[in-house]
């Protein structure tokens, strides 16, 4: 899965030798998309943390919900659930390369506006279905149609200068982790009290909003590549040919696959921790919301200091002390000891996907974004749908306690990884 960091311009195909790929074999920045930038920018940080929040607002209760909908066998109620979280999972990998592609012909503002207003009208359909299938189908039929994230960033990456390009996404990324922790909390409350088909019309609303935020505030000057040489842009296939991009994208699979490894087992450790079965769910849900209030944080400082130091060392720094704090985890002996290493776990993970989303957009021209970040969609779809499995059947043969520390040593593996096989060349 690894390209080598020296790959010579005379093994990549003469078309997408001519699209804006100089003889050092890197990228070049075309012109940004547009003069209010910053406009864009903030506009699509309140747009994407609408939308995050109202995503994750239905998920803490939907194992509730199928059980409102008739499926009460005990048996079959982790069916369902996992069902649907690998059906929108599948779909969100398939679909992700060819919206990019999409977004690159006919612009990525385009795109945005699509991933939240289909969201608006499939998550509002979710709240009155009449069975589960019908449930799994607007599940399956959302991950082929949503995707806020890569479609923000491609358009902010798109418009964004160079030299603002890691604080940029940084601040995207504080909003993802931002609406990411406060919406299962306060879905979760909306359910308990006004049940559980408020809350997706609820999400509608918020996603139908951020696409007017969209639609409205956001600024594109969109303008269709076409090749100097009269050769049609790079397929594909073909983007996936430019030095580094295969590497980058085994590293988005890895870091996801680390990051969920131990996502289906933390509210049994949580609760193994507190000796309080009563209280697992609450003390779970302030760990996260913790850790993910200092990931957005710390989102926003180390991609503002990416900037300046370089996004490969960043990326690396980051990585090897997430990994080390995997392995305090897994000897924690009380709630306390466990909420403070996930709070300063959440500095280190938060630095993380701004970084690599910023190497993305050093390693392709920028008429070529949309199908970049759409491959690393794909990339990072695969990672984390098939670690909390593999996590799990861990955790029933080893303990709760062994996951950390599989996990601190994939992550330290990945640092490794990401030292000789990511470009250390970015464009400024």
């Amino acid at each position: 899965m690894q390209a080598k960091e020296d790959t010579d311009l005379a093994e990549i195909p003469e078309d997408i030798a001519a699209v804006g790929v100089p003889e050092s074999g890197v990228a070049e920045p075309e012109p940004d998309g547009h003069p209010q930038w910053r406009v864009t920018l903030y506009c699509m940080w309140v747009a994407q943390g609408l939308a995050i929040l109202g995503f994750s607002f239905v998920m803490p209760f939907i194992p509730f919900y199928i059980r409102e909908l008739g499926v009460t066998d005990p048996r079959l109620l982790p069916i369902w659930a996992g069902l649907l979280v690998t059906g929108s999972g599948i779909t969100m990998s398939v679909a992700s390369p060819v919206w990019g592609w999409v977004a690159d012909h006919y612009g990525r503002k385009a795109m945005v506006q699509r991933a939240m207003f289909g969201g608006a009208v499939l998550l509002s359909l979710m709240g009155a279905v009449k069975n589960v299938r019908q449930l799994l189908f607007l599940r399956i039929l959302q991950g082929g149609v949503t995707g806020t994230a890569p479609a923000s960033v491609a358009l902010i990456s798109s418009v964004v200068p160079a030299a603002y390009l890691g604080s940029s996404l940084g601040l995207t990324q504080m909003a993802v982790f931002s609406g990411s922790s406060l919406g299962p909390y306060v879905g979760g409350v909306m359910a308990e009290h006004l049940g559980y088909r408020l809350p997706f019309y609820f999400t509608g609303g918020l996603l139908f909003l951020a696409g007017l935020l969209v639609l409205f505030g956001a600024r594109e000057r969109f303008k269709r590549h076409v090749p100097a040489d009269g050769s049609p842009p790079p397929r594909l296939r073909e983007v996936l040919l430019f030095p580094g991009v295969l590497t980058l994208l085994a590293v988005f699979a890895l870091l996801n696959f680390s990051g969920s490894f131990v996502g289906p087992i933390f509210p049994l450790f949580v609760e193994r921790v507190a000796g309080a079965p009563g209280r697992a769910a609450e003390q779970t849900g302030l760990i996260l919301a913790i850790s993910g209030m200092t990931a957005a944080l710390a989102a926003v400082m180390i991609g503002r200091v990416s900037d300046r130091l370089g996004y490969k060392p960043v990326l690396m720094v980051c990585t090897t002390l997430a990994g080390l704090l995997c392995f305090p985890q897994a000897a924690a002996r009380s709630v306390g000891q466990l909420l403070v290493m996930r709070a300063v776990f959440g500095l280190a993970a938060g630095g993380m996907i701004p970084a690599m989303n910023a190497l993305v957009a050093t390693a392709v021209p920028r008429h070529s974004l949309g199908r970049a970040y759409g491959l690393t969609t794909t990339a990072s779809a695969l990672g984390w749908a098939s670690a909390p499995a593999i996590g799990g059947w861990m955790a029933s043969v080893l303990g709760l306690r062994a996951p950390f520390v599989i996990m601190g040593g994939l992550y330290l593996a990945l640092a490794v990884a990401e030292h000789w096989g990511v470009r250390s060349r970015a464009i400024r």
